[in-house]
This record gives structure tokens, C-alpha cells and sequence, in this order.
């Protein structure tokens, strides 16, 4: 998660305890703001926490799982690419594990015929490694 999203996350919770500080009692106005920036924390890092692996022929998005046998070459996209295929060129029945934070993505064509998703969209900061790693195992 970008730096800037726990910076507002501790400024949402320094007036939610001013703001809660006037009207009840200082141990209680803690309370209330520590349970609500720990579950917006959790939350935030939940988010955030999503992962890119290939692992053993299988490429893993987040909870999500497909074999690289039945996925067709990949393609890096850069930002505005991203935005383009993201929005209005975007098929609903694709897969997306997108972050508002990564502008560059990967999107891989699936081959299989009875797999819904035309394809996968996936963000990531790195993504001619992911590419080419893909890639890499396709050709082999």
C-alpha cells in the first residue's frame, strides 16, 4: 500500500479522537478509535496484500489460480494501456486483480474454452518481469 494511504488512515483516526474526545469520556474515545483505524488498518492491509506468483506451472492472482498450459502469450502494458484496457476496452467476464496505486499491468489471453474469463488483467510494479517470466515457461 502506498505510504500516503496510512498516512491518511492515521488522520482520519486523529479527528475521529477529537472529534469522539469532546463528547465522551477520554478512555472511551481511545477505544473507539483504536478499534476503527485497526479495522480500517486490517482492511487497508488486507487490500494490499494481494500476490503475483508463479509457482510450478500455475500462475496465482490474489485467491485465484490458473495453469500457465492454458493461458496464451503475455502482454505489458504500460499506464495508459492499462487505463484503456482497465476501462472502457475492458470485458466484463476478464479476471482483474487491479490496484489504484499500479499504473502498469499484465494481461494474459486464456486459452481455455471453458473457463469464462477471456483473459487476466493483472497490476503489478513489475511488469516485464511478470511478462517475461510467463513467457519464459510457455516456451518451454
Amino acid at each position: 500500500m502506498p505510504l500516503r494511504w496510512w498516512a491518511a488512515l492515521l488522520a482520519v483516526g486523529a479527528t475521529v479522537l477529537l472529534a469522539t474526545a469532546v463528547a465522551i469520556p477520554l478512555w472511551a474515545a481511545v477505544l473507539v478509535t483504536a478499534v476503527l483505524v485497526g479495522g480500517l488498518g486490517a482492511m487497508l492491509a488486507s487490500y494490499g496484500s494481494a500476490r503475483l506468483r508463479l509457482r510450478d506451472g500455475v500462475l496465482v492472482a490474489g485467491r485465484a489460480h490458473i495453469p500457465v498450459s492454458l493461458l496464451a502469450l503475455p502482454e505489458s502494458l504500460d499506464a495508459e494501456r492499462t487505463r484503456s484496457v482497465a476501462g472502457p476496452d475492458a470485458d466484463a467476464r476478464a479476471y482483474l486483480l487491479l490496484r489504484p496505486y499500479l499504473p502498469r499491468a499484465v494481461r494474459v489471453e486464456v486459452r481455455d474454452p471453458h473457463d469464462p474469463a477471456p483473459y487476466w488483467l493483472l497490476s503489478t510494479r513489475r511488469p516485464d518481469e511478470l511478462a517475461g517470466a510467463l513467457r519464459r515457461v510457455l516456451e518451454d
